[in-house]
């Protein structure tokens, strides 16, 4: 409310309480909470701080739907959710707790495999097949794309197999860090490549 505004205005606004930004978050919650109840609510997601940068989380009611990096840019992330799955998405972060729970056991060496519903959604054809293959690697384990092209059913695929691992909708939940170069070289990552060396090291500990 600017100074020079009318005095009524002004006793007006004065006449309302303040409302702290913990408030406001509080009353968002509940709304969010009250929306997934009554069924409202399509995609929720939340912001996780891990030491590879903000992940943002996004599920549906059939399970996890998205991990994205920063360098995906979490609004487009956002808008491209409500654009493939639902417009009616919002910030809801207690669907996500078990999610959120499990990569912070992960990220402090407690969890070597995850235990959540995943929707998969986002990921079709041949891509699908790669993706589903990524769980047979097993933990501090590394493959090559060519190996993965092959489990998928297709050995020539290989720049294919790179393709649906750098498009990964749940990349650190469905390993694509993993998945190497023929030669040993750690390759692209859709987090950048110190994310993908981030997570060898940690699972190589």
């Amino acid at each position: 409310m600017t100074s020079d505004a009318p005095r009524e205005v002004r006793d007006l606004f004065d006449a309302f309480p303040v409302v702290t930004e913990v408030e406001l978050r509080r009353l968002h919650d509940r709304l969010a909470d009250r929306a997934d109840a009554q069924g409202l609510l399509d995609v929720a997601y939340r912001m996780l701080d891990t030491p590879v940068g903000t992940l943002l989380l996004a599920a549906t009611r059939a399970g996890l739907v998205r991990v994205a990096y920063p360098t995906e840019g979490h609004d487009m992330v956002l808008a491209a959710l409500a654009a493939r799955v639902s417009p009616r998405i919002l910030r809801a972060p207690r669907r996500l707790d078990v999610a959120a729970r499990e990569l912070e056991e992960y990220f402090a060496g407690r969890r070597r495999g995850f235990d959540l519903p995943l929707d998969r959604s986002l990921s079709t054809g041949f891509r699908r097949l790669v993706l589903d293959h990524l769980a047979d690697i097993a933990y501090g384990d590394t493959a090559s794309y060519a190996a993965v092209a092959a489990a998928a059913g297709n050995p020539k695929a290989v720049r294919a197999a790179a393709t649906a691992c750098a498009t990964n909708p749940l990349p650190v939940v469905v390993p694509c860090h993993r998945v190497v170069r023929a030669d040993g070289s750690v390759g692209g990552y859709v987090g950048g490549p110190a994310a993908k060396q981030t997570l060898l090291r940690l699972e190589a500990a």
